[in-house]
């Protein structure tokens, strides 16, 4: 059925109503221009009218008879006498014209004399800056009038100045960064401290704008923010510097605030962050932050060198790949990222050359948190180990492509010993908490457009998008819940936010051995749990080798031919192997449990099987030899469930052998 056209009243109703309401506006303007000596008239009456009957009602009750006969009698001379009325009249109209004026009072043109002194002193501390000897008509000389250099200027309140318009020469270097610094710390020390300055340089018109920034509101707190996948809010900033706003939840209250969106993702241009702030800055929040919004669209893993527990709220969450606080940990988690990356690189690869589109594993998000991570440098150094932060060149060079993202959150004092490669990739910039100029532009790449002040609350900073301009930021609160500072509103947002646990499948099979969970258990065992005989693990390395390993770490060959000392079921010997170099990768693990054995060995030992496979694996993928002991921290994958193998087929796979 076709389309009906909307009424002409609905299509365009918005544009005429406007132009309605600016006409009427415009009347209304008109008529009281017009009509403004009548109304001022009326006001004078109706106040002389009050102030009779408020006379009237003053006086005494027998002191009412007299009066009545004066006002009489006034009236009648002012009848009898030639022209009276008319002379009355006129009287009474004036009268009520003088009482109708406005009577409040009027604004004070120009500043006091408090302010007149501010801005000469300002003035004179210009003038060594902003004039020359060789100067025939100099703008700035001392004793000289400063209402041709402040052209405007306000003032707050408390007599400070809020917004001020200074004219400088045209010979003044404005193009140099260190002559505006030291302007901008001039007028800021001269205007008040403890306020944020908005300098704006108008390098044509040789003007300097001088504004007051109000603070940035703290109480946003965590919560679902309106956003696109691989968009993530990084806080919130003035209104006069982005273009968008999002609704936000003031407790019952809505309303919209400017936010910093950092975008991340295949199109990214600045596609990994490094945050830098002082113990306490708030660092941790803005990974929390950023780690709540991940998990909605992508996995997350957290390496937190600090060892404090940041984020013990997120582990065992689902999403969540691992939370490391060891350097074993730490050195495994980001060996399989690395691993990872290259999968994922190599899957995409290999399925655009066939025509295929990539693997939906290949586009899920997966995002590397690093607080502090310097503290794992000198543990791998002292340990004569390799450093974590090696890892994570693939990563970053190749993040982007394989929809991987890494923030790294790191203090001053360590940021030497951040890598190269750390420095390099890390284009969006984050610096939080009191800061120095010189620190600010050792991070942001320039320095910023306001003067940093020292007392901050926590979350206050700047940020900067690769080669974008310098926003203000403000983090949202997202403190740790389990932390007792915590207020009971902060910790409810934050616990809201939280995904639910996910429980491991060992423990699921361990706690319910005859029921299958999701077939994580085969369905041909039953009875008691298997022991650690029973229980082995099949090692399998990029060279096809195939070895089992029991739960103590030791393994046998799989595939090699039986030794005299191995019984004829092929898994209770043990072949003892040195371990293996922390430096190598983790290989691909697939863990099997086996029936138990026979009560009666048969007397001919039969001939070793390979082992059965179950649905029950974990792999973790990764390049590099195999290692006979795996970490637990290497099983970051998610489960591959393989078919289940039932007991006919392997019969028949037995009898073949």
């Amino acid at each position: 059925m076709a389309r009906r056209p909307l009424p002409r009243i609905l299509s365009t109703g918005s544009a005429q109503i406007a132009r309605s309401r600016e006409l009427a506006r415009t009347a209304a303007d008109s008529a009281t221009d017009v009509l403004h000596p009548l109304i001022t008239t009326t006001r004078g009456l109706r106040r002389l009218a009050s102030a009779g009957r408020r006379r009237w009602t003053e006086t005494p009750r027998d002191r009412r008879g007299p009066l009545l006969f004066l006002a009489a009698s006034v009236i009648l001379v002012v009848v009898l006498v030639p022209y009276g009325p008319l002379l009355a009249v006129v009287t009474l109209m004036s009268a009520a014209a003088w009482q109708g004026r406005d009577r409040t009072p009027p604004a004070p043109e120009g500043p006091d004399e408090a302010q007149i002194e501010r801005l000469q002193v300002l003035y004179e501390a210009l003038v060594p800056h902003f004039s020359t000897a060789e100067d025939p008509s100099p703008l700035y000389v001392h004793g000289g009038d400063w209402e041709t250099a402040f052209p405007t200027q306000e003032f707050d309140d408390s007599g400070r100045v809020a917004h001020l318009v200074i004219r400088y020469p045209a010979y003044f270097p404005d193009g140099e960064a260190a002559s505006r610094a030291r302007i901008e710390q001039l007028l800021a020390a001269k205007s008040g401290r403890g306020r944020e300055y908005l300098f704006v340089w108008d390098e044509e018109g040789n003007e300097l704008t001088v504004s007051v920034l109000s603070p940035l509101p703290t109480d946003i707190a965590a919560q679902r923010f309106v956003t696109a996948p691989g968009e993530a809010v990084l806080g919130f900033t003035d209104p006069s510097r982005v273009q968008r706003t999002l609704p936000l939840a003031f407790g019952a209250d809505r309303r919209d605030v400017p936010p910093v969106v950092w975008r991340t993702g295949i199109r990214s241009t600045e596609p990994h962050l490094l945050a830098v702030g002082r113990p306490g800055s708030g660092t941790s929040t803005l990974l929390r932050s950023l780690a709540l919004q991940a998990l909605q669209h992508g996995d997350v893993l957290i390496v937190e060198g600090g060892g404090t527990g940041e984020y013990a709220c997120l582990a065992g969450r689902e999403g969540v790949l691992g939370v490391e606080i060891a350097l074993d940990g730490a050195l495994a988690a980001l060996e399989w990222a690395a691993a990872e990356t290259e999968r994922r690189l190599v899957a995409a690869n290999e399925a655009r050359q066939a025509g295929h589109p990539a693997p939906e594993d290949t586009k899920r998000p997966l995002w590397i948190l690093l607080d502090r991570p310097t503290a794992f440098t000198h543990l791998a150094q002292a340990d004569g180990r390799k450093d974590p932060l090696s890892f994570l060149q693939v990563p970053l060079r190749h993040g982007r492509a394989a929809a991987v993202t890494v923030v790294v959150a790191e203090q001053y004092d360590a940021l030497d010993s951040l890598s190269e490669a750390v420095c390099l990739h890390t284009r969006a910039r984050v610096a939080l908490g009191p800061a120095s100029a010189e620190q600010l532009t050792a991070v942001l790449g320039t320095p910023p457009h306001t003067t940093p002040v020292d007392d901050v609350p926590a979350g206050r900073g700047y940020a900067r998008l690769g080669s974008a301009p310098v926003h203000r930021l403000q983090v949202p609160a997202t403190p740790d819940p389990y932390d007792d500072a915590t207020s009971d509103a902060h910790r409810q947002a934050v616990l809201d936010l939280l995904p639910p646990r996910s429980a491991p499948a060992d423990a699921r099979t361990a706690a319910h051995p005859e029921t299958p969970v999701e077939q994580d258990t085969p369905a041909d065992v039953t009875g008691d749990a298997p022991t650690a005989a029973e229980s082995r693990t099949t090692v399998e390395t990029a060279d096809g080798t195939r070895t089992a390993a029991d739960d103590r770490g030791s393994t046998v060959d799989a595939e090699a031919p039986e030794s005299p000392d191995t019984p004829g079921d092929g898994w209770s010997g043990e072949t003892d192997q040195a371990p293996t170099p922390a430096g190598t990768a983790v290989p691909k693990i697939i863990v099997t449990k086996t029936p138990p054995p026979p009560s009666t060995p048969p007397a001919t030992p039969p001939a070793a099987a390979p082992p059965v496979a179950s649905p029950q694996t974990v792999t973790a993928q990764t390049a590099g030899t195999a290692r006979t002991t795996a970490p637990e921290t290497a099983l970051l994958e998610r489960p591959v469930r393989e078919p289940a193998v039932s007991e006919a087929a392997a019969a028949e796979s037995a009898v073949a052998e």
